[in-house]
């Protein structure tokens, strides 16, 4: 067991050398399995490792898994398409190359064109993608959740606004892994909240305009 794994802000082995480590057991005849926590195609870097593949001749196969995109916030309460509130979902990184010159995110198009956004590893960059969402149409006080942990036993979710999220994060001092829900269907969470249903609820003021429910397991 090799642990490859990837932490923000952490030491981590490269990804081209991850790839060389797949490459260079295969070749020795072993029958190798990377392990990736949701889909190994959203977000995991499956496509590259398996493209490294691809160009050494070995076989492989896939095997599709969760997203945490999806997962995280159903154990929330959370449905990201509901008849009544959403007919669309995009799945966005909150973290993109750095090394690119310009950003790949349409976020004119995310902000006015899709009902439910998830934002994966984007803790740290709370206040620019709800500062971008607002800049670009998305209503300030559209609803949000932010969580951590999820479906673990230390699942926390903090529900604010665009304008607030950031402020509500900072205040309780959540930490990654998390993601952000944006969208009207986190207000649903409030009446379908199943996993977190027996935590304590906090509830603290915000801002002047609204009252937000922070929520703590």
């Amino acid at each position: 067991m090799l642990d490859v794994g990837k932490r923000a802000g952490g030491r981590s082995l490269a990804q081209w050398a991850i790839n060389e480590l797949l490459v260079a057991h295969a070749r020795a005849g072993r029958s190798v399995v990377r392990l990736k926590g949701g889909d190994p195609f959203v977000f995991g870097r499956g496509g590259e490792e398996a493209a490294a593949l691809v160009a050494a001749n070995i076989p492989w196969e896939v095997v599709p898994g969760i997203s945490s995109a999806i997962a995280v916030p159903a154990y929330a309460g959370i449905p990201l398409t509901h008849r009544s509130h959403a007919a669309s979902f995009a799945v966005v990184t909150g973290h993109e190359d750095p090394t690119r010159d310009r950003s790949r995110i349409d976020w004119h198009a995310l902000a006015t064109g899709i009902d439910t956004l998830v934002f994966l590893m984007s803790t740290g960059r709370l206040s620019t993608i709800c500062a971008q969402l607002i800049a670009h149409g998305r209503p300030a006080d559209t609803p949000t959740a932010v969580i951590r942990w999820g479906t673990t036993e230390a699942q926390t979710t903090v529900v604010a606004t665009l304008a607030t999220t950031a402020v509500a994060v900072a205040q309780i001092g959540l930490t990654p892994p998390a993601l952000l829900v944006v969208g009207e269907v986190v207000a649903l969470q409030t009446q379908l909240r199943w996993f977190e249903a027996n935590a304590p609820l906090v509830v603290e003021p915000l801002s002047q305009r609204t009252t937000e429910q922070i929520e703590t397991r």
